[in-house]
């Protein structure tokens, strides 16, 4: 897992020139939970077709050219990168939206811990 390749991906599409901000998530295992318990570690798996499905349906948004995500799955440890998105768009009043949207659906619908 690499952002600097996902933000090379997105410059690398055809509408770039139509972009004006790329915004980045980087998701990381943290060492206590919401409730503020000690955690060592995470076990993730994801749903890919899920994931796809958000995807295709976060970039069909407006001003939206590309939205990307890499999701590492297993066993992680506290520090460890989870998750990459990177959205990129005309606004970021479009942009910053689909970043969180994506973020809550991936959560809500893709990952289970």
């Amino acid at each position: 897992m690499e952002l600097e390749s996902l933000i090379e991906r997105v410059k690398s599409h055809p509408d770039y020139p139509k972009v004006g901000m790329i915004l980045c998530h980087n998701g990381v295992v943290r060492e206590t939970s919401r409730d503020g318990r000690h955690v060592s570690g995470l076990t993730l798996t994801v749903d890919r077709e899920a994931l796809e499905a958000i995807l295709a349906e976060q970039r069909k948004r407006p001003g939206i050219i590309d939205v990307l995500v890499e999701i590492r799955e297993g066993s992680l440890k506290v520090g460890d990168d989870v998750m990459f998105i990177v959205v990129a768009g005309d606004l970021r009043d479009h942009v910053i939206p689909v970043l969180a949207d994506t973020l809550n659906a991936i959560k809500k619908r893709v990952v289970m811990e």
